[in-house]
């Protein structure tokens, strides 16, 4: 079993409120359980108007399969126009850890 998660450090455009961060960050949270049926929640700094950590986590028995979903999810967060990626971070374990 293998077991892996993103986290994505987010910086968020013209944001004034938290009512607007909500409003961009839940639907790339949706779309990333929707699409790639992944764990996906907003994680951090829920206080800051202009910034949002993403974390997303999947579980597989192939670590090909898991890494390529995970690389899927990173572009598709990457692409976004309303936002910049400014990091990800990314973890990978087994079973056997």
């Amino acid at each position: 079993m293998y077991v892996g998660t993103l986290s994505f450090d987010l910086l968020l455009g013209d944001v004034r409120s938290l009512k607007e961060k909500r409003s961009l960050v839940r639907p790339i949270v949706a779309e990333l359980h929707r699409k790639y049926a992944v764990s996906a929640a907003e994680t951090g700094v829920q206080d800051l108007h202009r910034r949002a950590e993403i974390g997303v986590a999947l579980v597989s028995g192939d670590v090909g399969h898991l890494t390529e979903v995970l690389d899927r999810c990173e572009r598709m967060v990457a692409a976004r126009p309303e936002v910049e990626l400014l990091s990800v971070r990314r973890r990978m374990h087994t079973d056997d850890e």
